[in-house]
């Protein structure tokens, strides 16, 4: 079996206990397994929600996750500290050398040899939002599967929370936004197009297949393969 093909059976599992899962914090629990497990080189992955520019740790595979965050509060800074955060993604490819949170930063290095991370949204609301996080001993730990994988996982977790109605607020439209974007990530890759062009492309295929646009980008990002288009040409 494909890696691709491995994945896809993955994600069908993890939706089907997602939506299986009576409490959010199993719910939350599962989904930062099921990173360390799918993403290679993540040592650790949680759940953090920032409120009112706190940050606290819902879920994590082991307390690391939760000094970490300790450390944004302590430091008043790190990529899940700032109350008005914008970035749906936030990636670090060098905790020591990147300057927008070096105190962070280099203590998170120093004290627990981790060199890389990542932090997607998983959800807003007034006042709040929520993240994934994943972290990786190595500097440049992740590439541009893991981080599809990533927001993968965190789409997921958000349409369970937000089937669950554990979380109020979530928006949608938010974690639509992301995966469409990772989508068009990929066609410009593979097909050598801007993103206005790749944009397009998805637009064909949702109107060729009678397919939700987000849907379309959702499994392109979960099968990294491109679906077959009435025209493959891009213009």
């Amino acid at each position: 079996m494909s890696t691709s093909q491995t994945n896809v059976v993955e994600f069908a599992e993890l939706a089907r206990a997602l939506g299986a899962a009576g409490e959010q914090s199993d719910r939350l629990m599962l989904a930062v397994n099921a990173a360390v497990e799918l993403i290679p080189g993540c040592l650790h992955a949680g759940i953090t929600i920032n409120r009112a520019g706190e940050c606290h740790t819902l879920a994590s595979t082991g307390e690391i996750l939760s000094a970490v965050n300790v450390l944004q509060n302590e430091l008043g800074e790190g990529p899940c500290h700032a109350p008005d955060r914008e970035d749906e993604v936030v990636q670090i490819n060098d905790l020591v050398g990147d300057e927008r949170w070096s105190a962070w930063g280099g203590r998170v290095n120093g004290d627990f040899q981790l060199g890389s991370m990542i932090s997607i949204f998983v959800y807003t609301a007034r006042g709040s939002y929520g993240t994934l996080s994943l972290y990786a001993a190595a500097p440049d730990a992740f590439d541009a599967d893991d981080l599809a994988t990533a927001q993968a996982l965190a789409g997921h977790l958000a349409v369970a929370l937000a089937a669950g109605r554990e979380i109020e607020g979530m928006s949608a439209a938010l974690q639509s936004r992301t995966v469409i974007g990772q989508a068009e990530g990929i066609l410009m890759e593979r097909l050598g197009v801007d993103s206005d062009q790749a944009l397009a492309y998805l637009k064909r295929i949702s109107s060729h297949t009678n397919t939700k646009l987000v849907q379309v980008a959702g499994d392109i990002v979960r099968t990294r393969q491109l679906p077959e288009a009435p025209d493959r040409s891009i213009g």
